[in-house]
Formats: structure tokens, sequence, C-alpha cells
């Protein structure tokens, strides 16, 4: 483990963060208590803005990118955790304040680790990654809020085609509901049945302003997109339904009114995944194990070397990614 290995990296470059790869050392790993090798990583709408310049998301430089580790621990300090566990981690910070996934070897705290479940592979977990973990917060939310049950009305996923969207219509179809995709994306629908979207409605319907309290059509729905889809999303919530919100896709105003709060006592759920306490991440990861169709995973992911990055980083802010995009790191 004494050789130089391989990161992508945001460095300045007179004044402005600039993606490249570098070669580093363990010694240039920050000190925290465990040693990972890390297998995979992903591709995320975060990652493609620090990599591509068009986001400052790197709040301190140098950085090594990357929101999501899949990996072996090969030296711990810490009692939880011994070298041999498969463990993965999500958000933190990585990428922002802490370093993150795209390294051979990252060092992290013992906190912020989870035990993957036996029924992934380190692969399978970064077909997941954040976007299928913070889907899985989502679909608990709901439950958790009581505003969705199976065979009783529909739940709504927006952003469908994306990592999160896709997850979501996956583990709801496998839980028995009735899942309608928003896409503006004709060519996705079939890839998005085969997940177990049933009906679909056009993102564009949903990007117009609508009034405050519109037709009741769902009881529930998982939002990535955010801005005035979430306000129409709100206004055609049925009485005392839920909305779980995850993402700003399409913006981070929300151009909407207390109405359907007050008037049809519909819930707005935000979910954080970055700082998620470790409860609830184990439990979303134990959601996905139970009741994610680990054949839909092939479906919604495809693997790509490291090298592919800058490729990929333009490609996902330009909207041409669908699903989900493993990075392979060794």
């Amino acid at each position: 483990m004494s050789e130089p290995f391989d990161a992508m990296m945001i460095v300045d470059d007179a004044g402005k963060p600039k993606a490249e790869f570098r070669k580093l050392t363990l010694a240039e790993l920050p000190d925290h208590d465990v040693l990972v090798e890390v297998a995979y990583s992903t591709l995320n709408y975060k990652d493609g803005l620090a990599l591509s310049g068009k986001g400052r998301i790197a709040r301190r430089l140098p950085m090594v990118a990357g929101i999501d580790i899949a990996g072996t621990v090969v030296e711990s300090r810490s009692p939880d955790w011994k070298p041999g566990d498969r463990v993965v981690a999500n958000g933190w910070g990585m990428s922002e304040t802490e370093w993150g996934g795209y390294s051979r070897f990252a060092r992290l705290k013992a906190e912020w680790l989870v035990a993957l479940p036996d029924a992934f592979s380190l692969e399978d977990a970064m077909a997941i990654g954040t976007a299928g973990y913070t889907a899985a917060l989502c679909v608990n939310a709901l439950e958790d809020w009581g505003a969705i049950a199976p065979r009783n009305g529909e739940v709504l996923v927006t952003g469908a085609a994306g990592g999160v969207g896709s997850t979501a219509i996956s583990l709801l179809s496998k839980k028995g509901y009735a899942v309608t995709a928003s896409t503006g994306r004709p060519e996705t629908h079939d890839y998005l049945s085969a997940l177990g979207a049933s009906q679909f409605v056009d993102r564009a319907s949903l990007a117009e302003k609508g009034g405050a309290l519109q037709k009741e059509r769902w009881m529930g729905a998982v939002d990535s997109v955010g801005s005035t889809t979430l306000a129409n999303v709100l206004a055609q919530t049925v009485y005392g339904g839920a909305v779980a919100a995850c993402g700003l896709a399409g913006g981070m105003d929300l151009p909407a009114t207390v109405a359907p709060h007050i008037l049809r006592s519909v819930a707005l759920l935000g979910i954080d995944s970055v700082m998620a306490p470790k409860a609830k991440r184990e439990r979303a990861w134990k959601t996905l194990a139970d009741h994610l169709d680990a054949a839909h995973l092939k479906t919604i992911a495809r693997t790509e070397p490291m090298s592919a990055l800058p490729q990929l980083a333009q490609d996902i802010v330009a909207g041409k990614i669908r699903g989900r995009v493993v990075i392979e790191i060794a």
C-alpha cells in the first residue's frame, strides 16, 4: 500500500475549481480512524457539477471528489470496524468539505460507515448509491407518516428516469403500490414500466404554474425536482396525503401556498440524505435489501471506469444520463 494510487481531485486553477487526475499516497489522506479500500463509487448530479466546473461544490481545495463509497476496511482504530468489513458511505460532506470516493483508498470517520447488507455486492451498493438510499429514506418517511398504503391509490414519482426516481419506482412497486411516473422523455417509458410504473405524466404538465388547489390525485409522492413541480404535486395530493421532497433539480424556490396544508392536511416531508443519523441510514439499507428487486439493478445501472469521469460529468449535467452510473475505482 506504499505505492501511489490514482484519485480524481478538484484543485485550484487560477482561482477556479478544476478537475484532474492526480497520484496520492496514504500519508496524504485525512487522519480519520478507518482506512477503506474503495472498490466502487458513483456518478451523481452533484458530482457532475463538481467535475464539470458548472457548480462550485467543493468548499475547500484540493478535494477528492465523489459523494459515495463502497469498499472494504483495511485498517481501523475504531472498535466498530475491523479489516475485511464491507462498508458503504454516503454524503457526510464528501466532495464538499471531506475527501470523497474517487480514490483507491479513503480514510473515513467510523460513524460515517454502514455495514453493507449481505444481499448486495459492492458493485450493487453503488448501483444503489446516494440516489437509491435517498429513495429508501423517502419511502420510509411516507410509510411512517401513514399517508400511503398498498392498493389504495396512486403514488407519484417525479424525475422518474433519474437515480432517485428509478429506485423509488422499483421499491414502491415491489411493495405493492400503484406508481405513476413523471418524465419528459417518452423513450424512457419502457424502462420505467419494467421497473414497475403503471401510468405516466408528462413532466411539462407539472412544470406549468397551476392553482393553489387542484384536482386531488396522489395519496403520496416522491419528488426530486422541487420548484413549480413540487408546488403542483402538493396541490394535487389527496386529503391527508404527503409528499417526500429530496431534490431541487428544477430549482430551489417553492411558488406554492399553504392551501394544501391547511385545507387538505397535506404534509411536506423534507428528506436529507447527507447528514441523516445512522439509524435512518441502516433502516434505509435494510429497506433496500428487503424490497429492491435485484434484477432491476441491472436495468437501473451501468458500470464505467474512473477514467471516463470527465465525459460522464458533462453528460449528467446535460441530462443525458438515465438511471445510475457506477464508477469502478480499482
